[in-house]
């Protein structure tokens, strides 16, 4: 049954990726790529990897989406004809790249293999060891958050950096300012709409906390819990508009709490280097040793989900301004 389960869903990416390709109309290929997020979450958990599922998931058919069908306010919704007929190079491309990663895979050894070097070294070592080292039921959360923290560290890095590429982009000083711009992102007449996410919004920022401090015992963290803050956000100006969302959130205090985000994570491993210890070595927080991982990992997921959050909403905010102005312009 399994099988028959994960043949249909590879199935349906396959499907979804042709249609992707195919598609001249970048509205429905923006809700096609949603679509191709979600089939491959679902498959995600049936191979029991939860946690990309979460990701994927929030990320992938979430925000992903949502700030693609935003670029499409400012660059047009259908893709314009390519009168040079440059696109009959790339499916050989495509094909010799595929081939070309086929041809590396032929050394390792077959998925799931139990003499796989994962299976015989690096698996057994954090799923005995993690429990005693770390002292949190989820494995995954052990990894990211303290074996490879330095590597966490570099992606939150990573993402603070591409909010500081948009705003660099994209951010214009000779726009007029948003509050002279039409309301024309306001969905006044949707009452309903209006009045279920007034409830919704407060869920989800509860659901947020709970997935930001709940990632050590179940799937989850500051990876996750970042763009469901942000998506409560995004749900508000979408329904309000931009200018009743740039009133409640201040442009200038997310950007300092994306940088504070990446100070939180840095700092914390500017203290155990003061202490004496190596970057990140959360021993330094507690003689227990597993009391201190537990204060560690608590910090650091804090700056990841602040980071994602706040950078997540700077992006939304920069894209859904630009094409608001520039609407008007028009």
């Amino acid at each position: 049954m399994e099988l028959i389960i994960n043949m249909g869903l590879l199935s349906m990416l396959a499907m979804t990726a042709i249609a992707i390709v195919r598609i001249k109309d970048l509205f429905a290929v923006a809700m096609l790529a949603g679509i191709y997020g979600l089939i491959s979450a679902s498959f995600f958990v049936m191979m029991d990897a939860v946690d990309v599922a979460f990701t994927e998931a929030s990320v992938g058919a979430g925000i992903s989406t949502l700030l693609m069908l935003t670029t499409l306010a400012i660059t047009g919704r259908f893709e314009k004809a390519d009168k040079k007929s440059r696109t009959r190079f790339a499916l050989p491309l495509v094909l010799l790249t595929g081939a070309l990663l086929i041809y590396g895979t032929l050394d390792m050894p077959s998925f799931g293999a139990a003499d796989s070097p994962v299976q015989e070294h690096v698996a057994p070592r954090y799923l005995n060891d993690s429990a005693q080292e770390i002292g949190i039921p989820n494995v995954v959360t052990s990894v990211l958050a303290s074996y490879r923290a330095f590597d966490t560290f570099g992606e939150v890095i990573v993402i603070f950096t591409a909010g500081v590429g948009v705003l660099a982009l994209l951010m214009r000083t000779d726009l007029p300012p948003i509050s002279s711009v039409k309301n024309t992102a306001s969905m006044e007449e949707h009452m309903v709409l209006r009045i279920v996410a007034k409830m919704l919004i407060p869920l989800i920022l509860l659901f947020g906390l709970y997935v930001q401090f709940h990632g050590e015992y179940g799937p989850g963290g500051g990876f996750q819990a970042g763009v469901i803050f942000a998506s409560a956000f995004f749900l508000y100006a979408m329904l309000y508009g931009m200018n009743a969302a740039r009133k409640v959130i201040d442009s200038s205090l997310v950007q300092v709490l994306a940088a504070l985000g990446v100070l939180i994570y840095g700092t914390t491993g500017v203290v155990a280097m003061l202490s004496g210890k190596n970057f990140l070595d959360y021993s330094v927080f507690s003689e227990d040793p597993v009391h201190a991982q537990h204060l560690g990992i608590l910090f650091i997921e804090l700056g990841v989900g602040l980071t994602v959050a706040t950078v997540m909403i700077i992006i939304f905010f920069t894209f859904s301004g630009r094409s608001q102005v520039e609407g008007e312009r028009d």
